[in-house]
Order: C-alpha cells, then sequence, then structure tokens
C-alpha cells in the first residue's frame, strides 16, 4: 500500500491530484467518465456575488501547444450555486472547495462568509489572479498592497481552509507567496494562466473577443514548474501546482519540485479521464520507485545533489 494523502492544515486530502476551476464544472458534468469520489479534490467554477454572463464570443482559441480563453468567469452567481449546484454535490466523497471571484474586497469577503455556512464545503480558493475579467481578480494578484488586503479581508472573515491562487503575470511570484502566507493563507496554488493573445489572420482581426486572454496547457508548464520550484522553498504552508500537466510525468515533476498537490485543468478538455489517469500513473510510479508515501517525493530535488 502506497500512502497518497495529504494535508492543508487540519483538511486531510486522500490523495495529491485535484481539477482546476473553470475545466471541470461543477463535477457532474464528468460523472459519465470517471468516480470523482477518487480525486483528492475537486476545484468548482469560479463562483461570483451576481450571474455573470462572461465575455462576448469568440472567447477561446486553439494555439500550438495550449490554448487561449476569455470566457469572463461566466456563472449563475453565488444564490443558484447555494440552491441548485450544492445540493447536488455534496455527496461526493471528497474535498469541494469553491474558486471565488471579486471586483472588489467587499466581494470576496461576503463571498466567503456566505461559503463559510456551507457545511461540505471545507475550503475556498481565492482567485485573485484571473486575467480575462475587466474588474478585479487580476488587479488584486498583480499588486503586492492590494494581494495582502484582499487575504487579510477574507481571512478574518473566513474560518476553514483558505487557498490562494497567484498570478504568474508578475515579476517576482516569491513576493506575493511570502504575502499572502503573512496575511494568513493555508495554502497556494499556482499558477493561473499568462496573459496571451492571438490574431486570426484570414479573418485579419483578433481570435478573442477581448484580444488578450489566458494561455493555458502544455506550453506554460516549464514556467510554472519554475514558479511552484521557487515559492515551494520560500513558504512553509502546502503549495498546489499546476500548468500544463498533462501527463503523469508533468504532475510528478511538480511534486519533485515542492508541490505537494497538483490541480489537472486542461487536459480535461482531451481527456476525460485524465485526471484518474494521472492519479494512478503517480501511485504506479511511487510503487516502482519504492516509495511508501507521497510526501516523500515532495520536494525531492531539493534535498539532493
Amino acid at each position: 500500500m502506497v500512502n497518497l494523502g495529504f494535508s492543508i492544515g487540519d483538511l486531510h486530502f486522500k490523495n495529491p491530484v485535484l481539477t482546476a476551476s473553470g475545466t471541470f464544472g461543477y463535477g457532474p458534468e464528468f460523472d459519465d467518465f470517471l468516480d470523482v469520489s477518487r480525486l483528492g479534490g475537486i476545484v468548482v467554477k469560479g463562483t461570483t456575488l451576481e450571474p455573470r454572463e462572461g465575455n462576448l464570443y469568440p472567447r477561446m482559441a486553439e494555439t500550438p501547444s495550449g490554448m487561449l480563453n476569455a470566457v469572463g468567469l461566466q456563472n449563475k452567481g453565488i444564490d443558484y450555486f447555494e440552491k441548485n449546484i450544492y445540493p447536488s454535490i455534496s455527496g461526493y466523497d471528497t474535498n469541494i472547495i469553491v474558486n471565488i471571484n471579486g471586483s472588489y474586497v467587499d466581494d470576496y469577503v461576503t463571498l466567503a462568509e456566505r461559503i463559510n455556512t456551507l457545511d461540505k464545503i471545507p475550503a475556498v480558493e481565492l482567485n485573485i489572479s484571473c486575467p480575462n475579467v475587466k474588474m478585479g481578480g487580476m488587479a488584486f494578484g498583480t499588486n503586492l498592497d492590494s494581494a495582502r488586503e484582499v487575504t487579510r479581508a477574507v481571512r478574518a472573515a473566513y474560518s476553514k481552509i483558505l487557498i490562494v491562487k497567484l498570478s504568474p503575470n508578475v515579476t517576482n511570484i516569491v513576493d506575493f507567496a511570502k504575502v499572502v502566507e503573512e496575511e494568513g493563507a493555508d495554502s497556494i496554488s499556482l499558477i493561473n494562466t499568462i496573459l496571451g493573445m492571438s490574431i486570426d489572420v484570414e479573418k485579419m482581426r483578433p481570435a478573442l473577443s477581448t484580444i488578450t486572454g489566458g494561455l493555458s496547457g502544455p506550453a506554460i508548464k516549464p514556467v510554472a514548474l519554475r514558479m511552484v520550484w521557487q515559492v515551494a522553498k520560500a513558504v512553509k504552508i502546502p503549495v498546489i501546482g499546476m500548468g500544463g500537466i498533462m501527463t503523469t510525468s508533468d504532475a510528478l515533476e511538480f511534486l519533485l519540485a515542492g508541490a505537494s498537490a497538483v490541480q489537472i485543468g486542461t487536459a480535461s478538455f482531451i481527456d476525460p479521464q485524465a485526471s484518474i489517469k494521472i492519479l494512478e500513473g503517480i501511485e504506479k510510479y511511487l510503487i516502482e520507485k519504492g516509495f511508501s508515501e507521497i510526501k516523500e517525493i515532495v520536494g525531492y530535488i531539493n534535498r539532493t545533489k
């Protein structure tokens, strides 16, 4: 037997494979493809106070080794989530994490307070890093003072596990990691998408209605891996790595670099069973290498020469 479990504070996860917000819906969308309860956790679609229509179409574009998205946090708001989504997903035997988004600090605080009352939601992922909304989101994630302010405010209002999702679109990712740790984050997840753009040369216009959007997929993995490695060495709280993880090998790189867990995102669009396949691959790797616990390989490259 291999122990795949890890913990964030007093919250235990059965294994280190989670799904990334915005790529897995709310969970039921994947019920026909896999047993969602086998995963360590699911981070559900980004949630806001009020319903959002998102950006105008086109808002997704394929790029070499990746994709651009400018969905714009389309969702039906927290009221709808509480009344319609929460009852349908609370039966999953895994950790359900809600990704929360706002235009103002008070939005984040109110959302956190609402979710704090939901017994089956043990954690939130504070999204201060979304590159495809016109207000909030990325503004908080690319300014140290703003990142500090919103993390401090949510921490004061929220009593459960607080994960802060960082933006890669900054000069020094470590500075932001240290700030949110200082303000009470229990864990850090990174990276969100990288700001990019694409042009349709036949139509002679941008491929996205918003011109720019968030780049995800294999193209960003080396950048994501480097940032996870930097942050994991700089903070004492668990780090959750993501960004271009398509295979077991990709996930293992993040674990070896210092991530305690990984989130699977774009890969689920290509193969709905990607997260389970990666989970099985990690377990097989540990057995073949003679490890008995997942924590034995977390940050392994930093302990060996």
